[in-house]
C-alpha cells in the first residue's frame, strides 16, 4: 500500500553560478586605488594652476623680454641678444643694488635667527600670559606690511620721529640736530634692515618654535642631571639638534628678503642716492616705472640663479645636519 503524504524527494537547489568571464566590469575612476589618485590630483591642482599662472608666466615673460628690446607701450620689440645684460652689468646702479641685496639680506637673516632663537627660548615654557605675548609677537607677521612700513616711516621720519623725540627729551641731542634716519646712507640701510628684521621675526620664531617642542624633554633633563648649565645645554645639545630646522627658518628668511622690495620701497624708494636700493626694486624702477621692461626683465633674471644655489646649498646642509 503506497503512502501518501510525504513529499517526494528533492535535491538541493542551488542558485546558478554566473559565468567568471563575465564578470562585472567596474568603472575605471571608482575603484579605491584610482578614486585616491583622482583625489590627489584634485587636491594639487589648485597649487600647480596657481604657480603656473602667477609665476610661471610672468617668468616666462620675463625670460622672453629680457632679450629683446621691448618698452612700456611699444608695439613691437626685437631680438637683442645679451645686449641688455652687459648694459646692467656696466650700470653703477646695479653693481651698487648687487652688493645691497647681500648686505640687507645676510645681515637681516643674523639678526632674525638670533632674535628667533631668543624668543623661542623664552616662549617655550608656560607662564602667565604667555598667549598674549605670542599674539603680540605675530602682529607684525600677520599686518599688512604695507600698513607697517608706513607705521614705520613716520616713527623715522625727519621731522616727526618719535624717537628723535625721545633722544632730544634726554638730551642725547639737541632740537633739530637729531639724526635723519631715511636722509643719511648708513641709517638709511640700518632702518631698513630693522624694520625687515621686526618683520620677519615672527615667522622665523613660530618655526624656531616649532622645533624647540618637538626635542624629547629628557635630553635636556638629562643634561641638566649630568651638571650641565643653561648656556652649555643651548649650545651643545638644543641648538645642534634643531640645526634642520634653523636651516629651514634660515632659507625662507633668505628668500622672502632677497626677493622683497616693500620695505624698501615704503621706507626709502631705494634712496637716498642708491645707498638702499635692492635688485628688486631697481627692477620695479627700471622696468616699471621708468619704462624699460627689457632691462627691468634682465636685472630680475639675475635673481633665479642666486636662488637656485642658496636654496641648494640650504638643503644640502639641512640634509647632512639632520643626518648627522
Amino acid at each position: 500500500m503506497a503512502v501518501t503524504g510525504v513529499p517526494p524527494a528533492t535535491v538541493d537547489a542551488q542558485p546558478p553560478r554566473p559565468d567568471e568571464s563575465a564578470a562585472v566590469r567596474v568603472p575605471w575612476h571608482r575603484t579605491p586605488e584610482n578614486r585616491a589618485i583622482l583625489l590627489g590630483i584634485g587636491m594639487f591642482a589648485p597649487a600647480v594652476l596657481f604657480i603656473a599662472t602667477l609665476i610661471g608666466v610672468p617668468f616666462v615673460m620675463a625670460f622672453v623680454y629680457a632679450f629683446t628690446d621691448v618698452k612700456v607701450g611699444s608695439i613691437t620689440s626685437h631680438y637683442v641678444g645679451l645686449e641688455n645684460f652687459r648694459s646692467i652689468l656696466q650700470s653703477p646702479s646695479f653693481r651698487k643694488a648687487l652688493v645691497n641685496s647681500f648686505i640687507f639680506t645676510i645681515t637681516s637673516q643674523v639678526l632674525v635667527i638670533i632674535g628667533a632663537t631668543i624668543l623661542s627660548t623664552a616662549l617655550k615654557d608656560r607662564f602667565r600670559g604667555r598667549g598674549f605675548v605670542r599674539f603680540l609677537i605675530l602682529l607684525p607677521w600677520v599686518a599688512p606690511i604695507s600698513l607697517g612700513a608706513i607705521g614705520w616711516k613716520w616713527i623715522l621720519d625727519s621731522l616727526y620721529s618719535v624717537i628723535n623725540w625721545v633722544l632730544v627729551a634726554l638730551h642725547f641731542y639737541k632740537p633739530y640736530s637729531a639724526p635723519m634716519w631715511l636722509g643719511e646712507p648708513q641709517l638709511a640701510m640700518a632702518s631698513v634692515i630693522l624694520v625687515h628684521t621686526w618683520r620677519l621675526l615672527p615667522f622665523s620664531t613660530v618655526i624656531m618654535l616649532a622645533g624647540l617642542t618637538a626635542i624629547p624633554k629628557d635630553i635636556p633633563e638629562a643634561a641638566q642631571v649630568d651638571g650641565a648649565g643653561f648656556w652649555r645645554t643651548l649650545f651643545q645639545i638644543t641648538i645642534p639638534m634643531m640645526l634642520p630646522i634653523i636651516m629651514v627658518a634660515v632659507l625662507f628668511g633668505i628668500i622672502f628678503t632677497f626677493t622683497d622690495m616693500t620695505v624698501v620701497y615704503v621706507l626709502t624708494a631705494g634712496g637716498p642716492y642708491d645707498s638702499t636700493q635692492v635688485l628688486p626694486s631697481l627692477a620695479f624702477f627700471t622696468g616699471i616705472l621708468a619704462g624699460d621692461l627689457s632691462q627691468g626683465a634682465a636685472i630680475s633674471l639675475f635673481l633665479v640663479p642666486i636662488m637656485v644655489a642658496v636654496t641648494y646649498v640650504m638643503l644640502r646642509l639641512a640634509y647632512k645636519s639632520e643626518g648627522a
